[in-house]
């Protein structure tokens, strides 16, 4: 592609008014957005950009083009928490499955007593504080109601009326051209799933407002004084190369940000503190008739039954099933992994499982470590999240056999809505950046993306990183400290 996608070389700019780092739900939106009110903007991402004509429903090649490495948190009991993520053009918003749910009040309650984050008026913050945030991003993404259920999610449902509780169905960022092909995870081939980048980015990039660069690693942001000046990123080839900026903002997403602000020299205590997994576990039930669960639109219904703290503290998700190699990779039982005999006859009967996935909510107790270059994530378990493991793994399996399941199986613990690790509050004990996003430490750098959430959520954290994102965007472009100075010529702030 052309149009300023692809490594730096001779000839292109080094000087922009903002420089984006990561194009996720955070990235991609402050880029767009910055972009859309004239702002110049460079977005600079670590993955490639590929686009619908290069999505194809083939595990193995979209795990190694579109994803991160799968990394991984030990636990003391000698298993370990999975981090999956998008590295790519949109993150993770290229290859999740577009779920849209607003924070409840409780959530953000929680936010002001983990780190004083109070709005402009001095008050606690609360969810009315994102409300015209949310009202934007699910506009511009198209959110609508999924009540477009498959079998799959009928069987389940009637598992969930014998135990007397009720599924309700998903609002998500995805629009009628949605065939329920279950490739969400490989990138959506018809683009009826929206991310940031066929959205925010691309109504940006092709229009010349933004500059694209994929495949740039940064490794550390400039800084001079006590201000942000620039990064310096390499390239697919391996070449350094050096931006600068009024502006900073890092989005890489709640695992890489720290170990960016770590290695541009901040010091901060709360930088890779109070990282929130959210961490989920997919539970399996085996039935009689085929299901096809990997034909349906994942994740089409919740039960909330359980989602505040005080019920329980997860939702759990219906209906989905990983494919063939992660499928046969991470099932298990009580009496371990599936292995041999047991694993082929459990791939055999693919058709007839049917997953769901106990989404749990954690009290960010796991950190981000970096150490002589090397990366390392730590979790804490507290027993009352222990009981939250232990409470949503039966009650999936209570489900599941009230719908007729003859077996049920299990994965262990993935996370990917990590959260929290660069959390957004007024007290710079407790919180790396302010309530607009900006260091405590260093003028002109931002954070932009789930690592601002102070605690974390109860549901799928995409809008709410994109509502934040907005809100940032929004402030930047205000520019109250002068950082940016006036807009382009004739360019004005979106509708």
């Amino acid at each position: 592609m052309s149009g300023g996608v692809g490594s730096a070389g001779a000839g292109m700019r080094d000087d922009f008014d903002v420089v984006v780092v990561g194009s996720g739900a955070g990235g991609g939106v402050v880029a767009g957005e910055l972009a859309q009110r004239g702002r110049d903007v460079l977005l600079l991402e670590a993955g490639p950009h590929l686009t619908a004509a290069d999505f194809t429903r083939w595990e193995a090649k979209a795990a190694h083009d579109l994803f991160w490495p799968i990394r991984f948190a030990p636990l003391p009991d000698g298993d370990a928490v999975a981090f999956l993520a998008g590295r790519c053009v949109g993150g993770t918003t290229t290859i999740n499955t577009k779920i849209a749910w607003r924070a409840t009040e409780a959530d953000v309650a929680k936010w002001y007593a983990a780190t004083g984050l109070t709005n402009d008026r001095g008050e606690p913050f609360t969810a009315a504080d994102l409300d015209p945030y949310y009202e934007r991003v699910e506009h511009l993404l198209g959110v609508r109601e999924r009540s477009d259920w498959t079998k799959s999610v009928h069987t389940v449902e009637a598992g969930f009326a014998a135990l007397g509780h009720e599924l309700h169905p998903a609002r998500a960022y995805a629009d009628a051209n949605c065939m329920r092909c279950g490739s969400c995870l490989q990138g959506c081939p018809t683009n009826a799933g929206k991310s940031t980048m066929n959205t925010y980015i691309h109504d940006s990039w092709a229009r010349g407002l933004l500059e694209l660069r994929a495949n740039a690693s940064v490794e550390r942001v400039l800084i001079e004084g006590s201000e942000a000046t620039g990064v310096e990123y390499t390239d697919d080839d391996g070449a350094r190369h050096t931006v600068h900026a009024a502006a900073v903002v890092v989005a890489g997403g709640a695992l890489n940000t720290p170990q960016i602000l770590r290695r541009s020299g901040l010091d901060a205590p709360a930088i890779g503190k109070y990282l929130g997994l959210h961490p989920v576990r997919l539970v399996y039930g085996l039935f009689d008739e085929p299901q096809d669960a990997h034909m349906v639109y994942p994740i089409t219904a919740h039960c909330t039954t359980f989602q505040d703290d005080a019920d329980g503290g997860f939702v759990i998700e219906a209906t989905t099933i990983q494919d063939p190699i992660a499928f046969a990779t991470t099932l298990c039982d009580e009496q371990g992994p599936l292995w041999g005999p047991r694993l082929v006859e459990a791939l055999h009967a693919f058709r007839r499982w049917v997953g769901v996935i106990a989404m749990i909510t954690d009290d960010n107790n796991a950190s981000v470590h970096l150490e002589d270059g090397q990366e390392r994530f730590e979790v804490d378990f507290q027993p009352v999240e222990h009981e939250r493991f232990a409470t949503s793994l039966r009650f999936s399996r209570e489900v599941l056999e009230a719908a007729g399941a003859k077996q049920v199986c299990w994965t262990g613990l993935a996370s990917t809505h990590v959260q929290g690790s660069c959390r957004m509050g007024d007290d710079p004990a407790r919180s790396a950046v302010d309530r607009n996003g900006e260091s405590h430490d260093v003028k002109r750098l931002f954070v932009g993306d789930g690592s601002l959430v102070p605690r974390t959520l109860s549901v799928n954290p995409s809008l709410t990183i994109m509502a934040l994102a907005t809100r940032l965007a929004e402030h930047l472009d205000a520019d109250p400290n002068g950082y940016l100075g006036s807009t382009a010529a004739g360019v004005s702030a979106p509708a």
